[in-house]
């Protein structure tokens, strides 16, 4: 094979309509867009969730529930994550935000989902109550940081 010989694949590549460039085409005068009507005019474009005046489907079901706009949102992680990273005795939220693990600037909460050997010390701005028991089961110990 060679470079002149490279071709792309039967039928990957297609022509772009060209509308509008007379009747020899078979998309002149009005392109394809039909006669009259909202559609065929220029400008325009159709509102996300429009269905032509019927009341639309998202005022029609009805509507449960709220947001609470106090929530506080937590980046989780388990037990088996810290274990995995264990380097050193230390665990802070900047050290897994080095590792990858969570985002930087999010409150921290660790959860109990898996097993600690060694003795860490984890730093993070809340504990699962199983997650602490097992860290202290384990040796470690559990530091809340200020929200």
């Amino acid at each position: 094979m060679k470079l002149h010989d490279l071709a792309p694949a039967k039928g990957s590549k297609k022509t772009r309509k060209r509308v509008g460039r007379g009747p020899g085409s078979g998309l002149g005068k009005t392109a394809g867009r039909g006669h009259k009507g909202q559609r065929s005019r220029s400008g325009f474009s159709r509102r996300a969730g429009f269905e032509g005046g019927q009341m639309p489907l998202v005022r029609r079901v009805p509507k449960r529930g709220f947001t609470n706009i106090f929530r506080t949102e937590y980046a989780v992680i388990n037990l088996d994550d810290l274990a995995a990273l264990a380097t050193g005795g230390e665990i802070t939220p900047e050290s897994l935000a080095d590792a990858g693990l969570v985002r930087r600037g999010k409150l921290l909460k660790v959860l109990g989902d898996g097993e600690l050997t060694g003795a860490l010390t984890v730093k993070a701005h809340a504990f699962s109550k199983s997650a602490r028991q097992k860290i202290e089961a384990a040796g470690g110990t559990c530091e809340e940081l200020q929200k």
